[in-house]
């Protein structure tokens, strides 16, 4: 480049060139201090010192929840908001170990006896009815029966030969007494009047055999009069559970159905299908609680007497099948049935009120812990028994730490906000 002389010219073109430099440079300062005033208005018009960080737009407020920290399982909640939630110690409880399940009241069929008439005949009336409660000898029904008329009608001919041979032998005993008659014929007559009493022995055990007492024979005797009329009684005490008969209908022995079933409700059924692996856990013999829908706050004692040989195919259920103390008779057939079995030792775990646990979406249970009574966190626990309320936490919590045990679904809530 050829240097500039120093003609007039010259000068004054070097003169135009630096008047335009420092026109330049002016406006780039003027443009950067435009940019500093814009920074400096939408930042809030604050200034920060020299090393310290400046605070987020979005920082907490005094008094509110914050959400935002470094645990994203964590709240803070305001002194307005703690009283939604109640904090207590957790301890450790007895949990016995048990199983649960649900079943059905049933009579017991091992002391369920079925009526029947002891000889055929046609019904005459009936005296019960089904759910009726009865006692041992109390009549059923009553029949018509050709058989006990029979044996009536045998047992006033026995009562009269017998009267006949008694009356025949008095009267030889005076003839012989005057040699009117031989001993051989007095003792014909002697051995006569033997025979007719075995006879009329005969003929009243086998009027006996068909529930008549002796004073009832004895008036059959007495007025020479047969009655056919047969009474069937109950042969023990308890509950009808079955009528099969009805007036004019022809009974005969052990033709099914029988007229009567009578059950000894003085012990019931529970019959219960458990699941199948549950089905390793339960004896026989082990002592059963059981509640019953219809007697709220009462407890029937039992115990376990028949486990099934066989699994359900379709349910993969067994059969549980218990004996119920009801001495009151208060139990029916047909009642839903809450059971609970002892199956070990009771043990010891921390616990935690029902409200205090939280079921999440995603089918875990979490719990919320706190060191200050003001800061929570959440912790996913397992779970085990169920006992007065409280649940057992086999694992994700201690003994003596402080855990929400009222509002732990608010303080969920409250995190699925602030996440939001």
């Amino acid at each position: 480049m050829r240097p500039i002389d120093g003609s007039p010219h010259n000068k004054m073109i070097l003169c135009i060139t630096n008047s335009r430099v420092r026109a330049a440079v002016g406006s780039g300062l003027i443009i950067a201090a435009a940019i500093v005033v814009y920074w400096f208005w939408h930042s809030g018009g604050t200034s920060t010192p020299e090393g310290s960080a400046t605070p987020p737009a979005n920082a907490a407020l005094p008094d509110t929840p914050n959400a935002n920290s470094a645990d994203k399982d964590t709240v803070d909640l305001s002194e307005s908001q703690l009283a939604a939630v109640k904090v207590a110690t957790v301890e450790e409880r007895e949990f016995p170990a048990e199983k649960a399940a649900v079943g059905s009241i049933d009579f017991n069929e091992n002391l369920e006896v079925q009526v029947f008439t002891p000889y055929q005949g046609r019904i005459i009336a009936l005296f019960a009815e089904v759910g009726d409660d009865v006692k041992k000898g109390q009549t059923l029904f009553t029949i018509d029966s050709p058989d006990l008329l029979q044996a009536e009608s045998t047992l006033i001919a026995a009562a009269g030969v017998l009267e006949l041979t008694t009356r025949n032998l008095a009267r030889l005993k005076e003839l012989y007494a005057t040699q009117a008659v031989s001993q051989r014929d007095l003792e014909q007559a002697a051995s006569d009047q033997q025979t007719a009493e075995g006879n009329l022995r005969a003929a009243r055990d086998a009027v006996r055999i068909f529930g008549k007492t002796d004073s009832d024979i004895d008036h059959i005797v007495a007025q020479r009069m047969a009655d056919p009329t047969l009474v069937v009684p109950s042969p023990i005490s308890g509950r009808i559970t079955a009528r099969n008969a009805a007036p004019g209908l022809f009974v005969q022995p052990g033709n099914a159905p029988a007229p009567y079933a009578v059950a000894d409700i003085d012990t019931m059924w529970m019959l219960a299908n458990v699941a199948e692996a549950d089905s390793p856990a339960f004896r026989v013999g082990q002592q059963v609680q059981v509640k019953i829908g219809a007697f709220p706050g009462r407890v029937f004692d039992g115990k376990v007497t028949t486990i099934g040989a066989t699994v359900d195919p379709n349910t993969r259920r067994v059969l549980v099948r218990s004996e119920i103390n009801d001495p009151q008779h208060e139990l029916r057939s047909g009642m839903f049935a809450n059971f609970v079995i002892r199956v070990g030792e009771p043990v010891r775990s921390p616990g935690i009120p029902i409200d205090g646990v939280v079921r999440e979406g995603d089918g875990t249970q979490t719990v919320w812990v706190t060191a200050d009574r003001r800061r929570f966190s959440k912790r996913t626990v397992k779970i085990g028994l169920e006992r007065d309320g409280y649940r057992q936490i086999l694992d994700g919590v201690h003994a003596g730490e402080l855990a929400a045990t009222e509002g732990a679904i608010f303080l969920s809530n409250e995190l699925s906000t602030a996440a939001d």
